[in-house]
C-alpha cells in the first residue's frame, strides 16, 4: 500500500531512540523529510545523519522538552527549515512511574505540556498543510497504562489526560482536515529501554511480564511505529480522535 507520504514534512519529538526513533526512521523510509529533537546533542546529530542516508532532508536540535520557549522555538524552526509541517508526533516522555510531587511535575511538564506546546507551535504549519493538501496529522504517544491502575501513578494519569486532550483537538479541528490521534503501546522491548533494562537486571519479573501477554512477547519499536505512521498518513484521512491500543492484547478492557 502506498501511504502517500512521499514529500511530506514531519516533526518527531524524543526521536533518537526507541519508539520515537523507529517512527522517524519509518517516516523517512516512506519519503518524508523529518525534523527531530531529543536532549542529547550527539545522539541527535547521529540520528539526523542516519535519516539523511535514507535519501530525505533531515534536521534536528537538542531540546529540553520541559523548556517551553525552547520547545516552541524548535518546532517553529523545524517548520521553517523543512518548508512546512504535515505531520507532528509528540512522543517524548518523562517516563516516571511514581506519585511523588516531582513525578507529577515531570509528567505534566514533559508529557502533557510537551504535547500542548508542540501542537500550538506547529498549528499554523499544520493548518496550512491541511488547507493546501487536504490532510495534516497530529499524533500523540500515550500508553496502555492510561487505563490500567494498580496504585497512584503520575505516569498513567498523565497518559490518560493526553487521550482526553487529543479528542478535544480532533473535534475542534476536524472541519479543517487537521486530525489528531493517539497511539497507546503496551510493553515495548528494546535495548536500553524500560523493559530492556528489566530484562537485563530483573529477569524473573521480566519473565512474569512476558507470561501476562497472550502473544507471549513484547512489541518492537518498529511495530508501534508502523501503527503511528499509518495513522499519520492520508490513508487514514477519516480517522481522527482515536486512541489506538497496540498492546498484543495484554489489556482485557474493551476499547471503543
Amino acid at each position: 500500500m502506498d501511504l502517500q507520504l512521499k514529500g511530506k514534512k514531519a516533526v518527531v519529538t524524543g526521536a533518537t531512540r526507541g519508539i520515537g526513533r523507529a517512527i522517524a526512521d519509518l517516516l523517512a523510509e516512506e519519503g518524508c523529510d523529518v525534523a527531530i529533537c531529543a536532549r542529547n546533542a550527539d545522539q541527535v546529530e547521529a540520528a539526523v545523519a542516519d535519516l539523511k542516508a535514507k535519501g530525505v532532508n533531515a534536521w534536528g536540535r537538542a531540546v529540553d522538552i520541559a523548556d517551553g520557549p525552547a520547545l516552541k522555538a524548535f518546532v517553529k524552526e523545524a517548520g521553517e527549515t523543512l518548508g512546512g509541517i504535515d505531520i507532528l508526533v509528540s512522543n517524548a516522555s518523562a517516563l516516571v512511574q511514581g506519585s511523588a510531587e516531582a513525578d507529577w511535575q515531570a509528567m505534566f511538564e514533559i508529557d502533557m505540556l510537551g504535547a500542548v506546546r508542540t501542537f500550538e507551535a506547529a498549528r499554523p504549519f499544520l493548518e496550512s498543510a491541511a488547507a493546501e493538501r487536504g490532510d495534516a496529522a497530529f499524533l500523540i504517544t500515550s500508553s496502555v497504562s492510561a487505563a490500567e491502575a494498580t496504585g497512584a501513578s503520575a505516569y498513567g494519569a498523565m497518559k490518560a489526560a493526553l487521550i482526553h486532550y487529543a479528542k478535544g483537538v480532533a473535534r475542534e479541528n476536524a472541519a479543517k482536515h487537521l486530525r489528531c490521534n493517539v497511539i497507546s503501546p503496551g510493553t515495548v522491548l528494546f535495548d536500553g529501554g524500560v523493559w530492556g533494562n528489566v530484562r537485563d537486571h530483573m529477569p524473573d519479573f521480566f519473565a512474569q511480564m512476558i507470561k501476562r501477554n497472550p502473544t507471549g512477547r513484547m512489541a518492537t519499536p518498529e511495530e508501534i511505529a508502523a501503527a503511528t505512521v499509518f495513522l499519520a498518513s492520508p490513508r487514514s484521512a477519516f480517522t481522527t480522535g482515536v486512541n489506538l491500543l497496540v498492546d498484543g492484547a495484554i489489556s482485557s478492557r474493551v476499547n471503543f
